[in-house]
């Protein structure tokens, strides 16, 4: 298995605006001077945190779908982020894994943030997505869900002998307020999970006036900050080194000491 290339998003968003969205994204992406494999936008990247999806939602052949598939196509690279999206009558902040062929893996968001409301607005998720890429095995999350670590938890497979997964990744739209725990909680599941674990964010304010700093973060499976950036717009590409990974689960193998458990 091999190094994995990744691009991290970092950006202020357009309010409730899809197009625009779309337009400053193909910009970004375009910018991209690097090699990447990888590109993870933030959470409903499309609209900003909208309780609005009767206005806003679209199908997976909608717009912001397809412009995703278009791109990865054009780019040669997985983009990943979560759009608000209709599906039998119900919303999901639903993160979509689109692959360069059109193949998208989608994953709805778990645990909605009542705080927000958003339980009021969208349907609750019910199954995890373990994507793969050249052996990466990702779990992909959303916002809120970070602070219910049981869900993300890591195990070995009885049938493999190997972890369930290797890299987590949240994309989020969470409010400066609240830093202190989006620092925190993406650095612990870093650790407790023995995995490379990146938290996308979004920056400045939303339509409510809540302002949201980014920190944005990459962080080693032994909790060591590898990236983080705070306040500012950012593109940041870099490469996650599978040795590395495999080194420290080698030399410390505590997950196979894991308490074992089943999800339902």
């Amino acid at each position: 298995m091999s190094d994995l290339k990744v691009t991290l998003i970092q950006t202020k968003l357009h309010w409730e605006d899809i197009d625009a969205n779309l337009n400053m994204f193909n910009e970004k992406i375009n910018s991209i001077n690097e090699r990447t494999e990888v590109v993870i936008l933030p959470e409903m990247f499309s609209t900003g945190f909208s309780m609005a999806p009767e206005k806003l939602a679209e199908k997976m052949d909608g717009k912001a779908v397809q412009w995703m598939a278009k791109k990865a196509a054009e780019k040669n690279i997985i983009i990943g982020g979560s759009l608000i999206i209709e599906e039998d009558g119900e919303y999901y902040n639903r993160f979509v894994w689109m692959q360069p062929n059109g193949v998208a893996g989608t994953y709805d968001k778990r645990h909605r943030f009542a705080y927000a409301g958003e339980d009021k607005h969208y349907a609750a998720g019910d199954t995890r997505l373990i994507a793969s890429v050249k052996g990466w095995k990702i779990c992909l999350t959303i916002c809120y869900d970070l602070r219910f670590p049981v869900w993300q938890r890591n195990q070995i497979s009885p049938e493999t002998g190997a972890p369930a997964y290797d890299l987590l990744i949240n994309v989020a739209n969470w409010p400066e307020r609240r830093s202190t725990a989006w620092k925190t909680l993406i650095q612990a599941r870093a650790i407790e999970n023995q995995v490379y674990a990146i938290g996308v964010n979004r920056v400045g304010d939303d339509g409510n006036g809540i302002y949201h700093s980014g920190d944005t973060s990459l962080i080693d499976p032994m909790g060591e900050i590898l990236y983080r950036k705070s306040h500012d717009e950012d593109i940041f590409t870099t490469t996650l080194e599978r040795t590395k990974l495999d080194e420290i689960r080698k030399n410390i193998p505590f997950l196979r000491d894991a308490d074992k458990f089943q999800l339902f």
